[in-house]
């Protein structure tokens, strides 16, 4: 079992030429990479298309006594709220619990924007094309929260773009998203860094960097006055 990639890099270049060969270019393309990781690959999309680059954050809502299990999550941008109801109820949250944890992750939500942002101020969203970038799918839970959120703000078109992914995940991702591009589905699939020769941890510095360097900052599209 090799290696597909060397490199989040590597993957990202791969992916951005795709994307630009798929006709995903001009001035109203914006791409957004789930942090950490995910930030590396858009950071080479972006540079590829170009495109200018931001950042959506998908944080669960976790179980009561299960961490791991997610019952909804919050999105950032407006701090757009998902809830599974019924496995929130199957897993014992009431309505306090639900409230506190949307509070703390909305917290965490702020802080790592404020981190990676500073004072620079979000981009235009409304009709434009939106390509999500992560560095592979597990079992795609957070990037549909992403690409749910974002669907709440209008985008003419939203992409969602990683260099792996097992099909299964592909496919529950298929009804979210108005395109889905994928450079590699190995069977079996395992854990996406099995198919990176380097898939070491990305830190908060390397994102704020990427996003100082490509990020919308200077973006200046606006959507189209409605008549």
């Amino acid at each position: 079992m090799e290696a597909i990639f060397e490199d989040r890099h590597d993957a990202g270049r791969q992916l951005g030429q795709v994307l630009a060969e798929r006709g995903y270019q001009g001035e109203e393309t914006l791409v957004l990479g789930i942090p950490r990781g995910g930030v590396v690959v858009a950071a080479e999309v972006a540079r590829t298309l170009p495109a200018p680059l931001d950042v959506v954050i998908a944080r669960k809502l976790r179980a009561p006594y299960q961490p791991e299990l997610a019952i909804g999550a919050v999105i950032s941008g407006d701090h757009l709220i998902l809830l599974n109801e019924p496995l929130a109820r199957a897993a014992g949250a009431t309505q306090e619990y639900i409230e506190a944890e949307i509070r703390r992750q909305q917290a965490e939500i702020e802080h790592r924007m404020r981190l990676y942002r500073g004072d620079r101020p979000p981009p235009e969203l409304r009709g434009r094309t939106m390509i999500v970038v992560d560095d592979g799918i597990a079992t795609g839970y957070t990037f549909q929260a992403a690409l749910e959120g974002l669907r709440r703000c209008e985008p003419r078109r939203l992409v969602a773009a990683v260099p792996v992914a097992p099909r299964d995940s592909l496919e529950t991702l298929r009804r979210f998203a108005d395109d889905i591009v994928c450079l590699a589905t190995p069977e079996p699939f395992w854990a996406v860094g099995m198919w990176y020769h380097d898939f070491s941890q990305t830190d908060d510095a390397e994102v704020v960097t990427l996003l100082r360097e490509h990020g919308a900052a200077a973006d200046r599209w606006q959507p189209a006055a409605v008549a």
